[in-house]
Formats: structure tokens, C-alpha cells, sequence
């Protein structure tokens, strides 16, 4: 069993930053792809950003390429993800991941299979 905790959500107006936490405890042994993905009121889950293998690879979403930075202390198991020129539309519950992948093009899919709790982002124009 893995524990995700996530932290450092909150409001923000357009164009502002926030930088998401999160730590990674218990079995967390072959956990080689951790992410975020993000849940928008009214819409599905989808993934914004994954690491593979302590940084060899680094995967986003279309819509956050260029704005969001995802990077990971192995020192202090976390993973955190650095949200820039942030948009209404980036406004939701995002959830720190943390999965077993055989290869680098599954983690790229951004797809997980469990999450932490969340933590709320809001945007506003």
C-alpha cells in the first residue's frame, strides 16, 4: 500500500502560479511512474503531467505543455508539479499518482490506476 498526500492547492487569479506537493510513503518500491491528473467540476479525471524512473522521461498533457513542470526529490520522496500562467479552465481537484509502468510509452498514457485525495485549484478570470 502507497500513501499520497497532497498539498499546496488553493485560488489564484489567472495568469498566477501555484506549486502542488506531493508525498509519497509506505510501498512506494517500483512505483517508477508518479503524475498528476486533475478532475474538473462536471468532467472526467484526466492526466496532466507523469515522470518516469526518477526523471529519465517527463510526459504532459497538450493542455498544460509549456505552463506545468513536474519533478521529483527521490531524497525526500516527493513529487511536485509547478503550475504557471494558470487559466480558469486549469481550475479543479488534482491528484498525485503513483504507479508501477513495464515501459516509458505506458506512463506516457497518464493513466493511473490510484491517487491521493486532492488537493482544490482554483483560477479565476
Amino acid at each position: 500500500q502507497v500513501g499520497l498526500v497532497e498539498s499546496g492547492g488553493g485560488s489564484v487569479q489567472a495568469g498566477g502560479s501555484l506549486n502542488l506537493s506531493c508525498k509519497v510513503s509506505g510501498n512506494s518500491r517500483g512505483r517508477n511512474c508518479l503524475g498528476w491528473s486533475r478532475q474538473a467540476p462536471g468532467k472526467e479525471r484526466e492526466g496532466v503531467a507523469a515522470i518516469y524512473t526518477s526523471g529519465a522521461e517527463l510526459y504532459y498533457a497538450d493542455s498544460v505543455k509549456g505552463r506545468f513542470t513536474i519533478s521529483q526529490d527521490v531524497a525526500k520522496n516527493t513529487v511536485t508539479l509547478q503550475m504557471n500562467s494558470l487559466k480558469p479552465e486549469d481550475t479543479g481537484m488534482y491528484y498525485c499518482a503513483a504507479d508501477y509502468k513495464r515501459e516509458a510509452t505506458m506512463c506516457s498514457a497518464l493513466r493511473f490506476g490510484s491517487w491521493g485525495q486532492g488537493t482544490l485549484v482554483t483560477v479565476s478570470s
